[in-house]
């Protein structure tokens, strides 16, 4: 389970993140490309755009459900 105290700086203010966790495996980036990117220099994905839409919403949520080291989250600032 990611942990907000954990997420990377540069996720933008909002429900979803990426923590430390993360192993940079692309599922996210590939699954919804419009709310991950990758941190070139560090290597690991965050947020850079939070979803909007039911659909954005769904798709940043298959990519949590499917991350495999549960490094994305939900539960961030709204």
């Amino acid at each position: 389970m990611a942990e907000l105290d954990e997420k990377w700086p540069e996720n933008v203010t909002g429900k979803f993140y990426v923590d430390e966790q993360c192993i940079d495996c692309d599922l996210c980036r590939e699954t919804a490309p419009d709310f991950f990117t990758r941190n070139e220099d560090g290597g690991y994905s965050f947020v850079h755009k939070q979803p909007e839409s039911a659909e954005d919403i769904e798709l940043c949520m298959e990519a949590l459900e499917g991350c495999p080291v549960e490094a994305i989250g939900e539960d961030g600032e709204d």
